[in-house]
């Protein structure tokens, strides 16, 4: 096999296909990037069995054939290449041995035979959605704070997707909080209901540009979840079993809503973390007055207070947060002002629009007053 890349097209390629390589395997051959180059376009894979990414690179092929290189490896080799104008050359015999050149650097390294590596798994195309790479980049960033990233409970390190006809939800939850988007879409599809790694959820929202006006195909299998965009194709696992039922926790009753700055609200929380260690648990007490809301922290470093104006309709109310959850929700959201639900000290508060496109559940904590 002979191919022949530039450095800066090979150095991409390696970055988007290398989020499938496992931290830890005991296969060696998961901890490698195929190339293969036994078609007319060259094609990079990595395939850890739960997250598969297959992208295509642009290069030349000058003797076809297919060779698995250890990813680390050829990833530190073309990163610290020369570059420039001068080709990344990529050869390999019969027993693997691979040559990797550019200029006068040359590194010999050992490859492994591509025929052991296991190819992505084909996946029906008949459901599916669009969405554009903006819209798909901005749910998961929306939505991935609440998803609990532990091995203890595979269902909440997981994203939550429902489609019915023109609308998708997207729900995550911590048992802490729960974070949904709505998306209109601009088609009906028909009906879906699957649970996304969030880990795979993570890594296409790195991969992707964002771009309004490139779209991503996403395609729902029975057990498997395909996206498909620009020359990549990422396919995962899906967790299996039926997702927690949420609709009841989603009350719309409230004694207490507060219309309130988003960037003041945010910022005076975020400051008052100075005081709070990560292992502290200190909450943030918000007082909610006529027409203003009192914050407080008091923690073993000291004590902070401030007051941001707010516009509020209903009953007075202090209730304290985790203000890390506090600050995650609003730091996602893109309106100038934001309204806040409240019913006691002891129910949850919901951060929402009008049009229930997004909605953020906090659950409150205990706390001591005065």
């Amino acid at each position: 096999m002979k191919l022949s890349f530039t450095k800066e097209a090979l150095l991409n390629a390696l970055g988007i296909v290398s989020k499938a390589i496992p931290s830890k395997t005991t296969n060696p051959i998961l901890e490698c990037i195929l190339f293969d180059g036994t078609g007319e376009k060259i094609k990079l894979t990595a395939n850890d069995m739960e997250l598969g990414i297959e992208t295509v690179v642009e290069g030349e092929i000058e003797e076809k054939g297919k060779i698995a290189l250890d990813a680390k490896l050829v990833y530190e080799i073309i990163r610290k290449l020369e570059g420039g104008e001068e080709a990344v050359r990529i050869e390999s015999d019969k027993s693997f041995s691979t040559v990797i050149s550019c200029d006068q650097a040359v590194f010999n390294i050992q490859g492994r035979d591509g025929e052991e590596f296991a190819y992505l798994p084909a996946i029906d195309k008949t459901n599916y959605i669009c969405l554009s790479q903006f819209t798909l980049r901005e749910v998961i960033r929306q939505t991935i704070i609440s998803a609990a990233f532990n091995e203890t409970n595979k269902m909440m390190s997981g994203e939550y997707i429902e489609v019915n006809e023109d609308m998708a939800k997207f729900v995550t939850l911590d048992g802490h909080r729960i974070s949904i988007r709505n998306v209109q879409m601009k088609e009906k599809y028909g009906k879906a209901k699957v649970i996304v790694p969030g880990k795979t959820l993570t890594e296409i929202s790195k991969i992707i540009n964002g771009d309004n006006d490139k779209e991503v195909m996403i395609y729902f299998g029975s057990n498997q979840i395909m996206f498909e965009f620009d020359q990549t194709v990422v396919i995962s696992r899906l967790i299996e079993g039926e997702y927690f039922k949420i609709e009841h926790m989603l009350s719309k009753d409230y004694e207490t809503k507060i219309t309130v700055n988003k960037t003041k609200l945010l910022n005076n929380i975020d400051r008052s973390m100075i005081l709070i260690r990560e292992n502290d648990h200190k909450p943030i007490i918000l007082d909610i007055g006529k027409d203003s809301i009192k914050l407080k922290v008091k923690s073993s470093y000291g004590t902070m207070d401030a007051e941001v104006p707010c516009e509020k309709k209903g009953k007075d109310l202090m209730i304290a947060f985790n203000p890390k959850f506090l600050i995650d929700a609003l730091r996602v959201i893109d309106d100038e002002n934001v309204d806040i639900y409240l019913t006691n000290p002891k129910s949850p508060c919901f951060i929402r629009d009008e049009k229930e496109s997004y909605i953020y559940l906090i659950l409150p904590v205990n706390f001591i007053a005065g």
